[in-house]
């Protein structure tokens, strides 16, 4: 079983920066993937960002490339957000799966992801 918490979540303008953290709690292997996905009202679950528990990266959604930074510490991951634009505008969760697939999209499809945290708002306005 797997507790996840995020926060980090605000307001900004466009431009600004925010990090984002996921603390969690219990077993956390050296397979498990770690990832943050969005989701803007009234469109689809998206992935962000995605990494394996021992700090491998594993992919960026196109979006955020350049932009956007995934890491993780024992027991939290973190998103540091630079840039920020109001298309980023979104509910942020933090997921985690007890397995991983290191090619294509995989670690970026929110149906493969079995643990989520409740989520931590982040608005950007322009």
């Amino acid at each position: 079983q797997v507790h996840l918490v995020e926060s980090g979540g605000g307001s900004v303008q466009a431009g600004g920066s925010l990090r984002l953290s996921c603390a969690a709690s219990g077993y956390i292997s050296a397979s498990n993937c770690l990832g943050w996905f969005r989701q803007a009202p009234g469109k689809e679950r998206e992935g962000v960002a995605a990494i394996t528990a021992i700090g491998v990266i594993l992919a960026y959604a196109d979006s955020v490339k350049g932009r956007f930074t995934i890491s993780r510490a024992p027991n939290t991951l973190y998103l540091q957000m630079n840039d920020l634009r109001p298309e980023d505008t979104a509910m942020y969760y933090c997921a985690a799966q007890t397995s991983c697939s290191v090619g294509g999209t995989w670690s970026l499809t929110p149906r493969n992801y079995y643990y989520w945290g409740q989520g931590t708002q982040v608005t950007v306005s322009s």
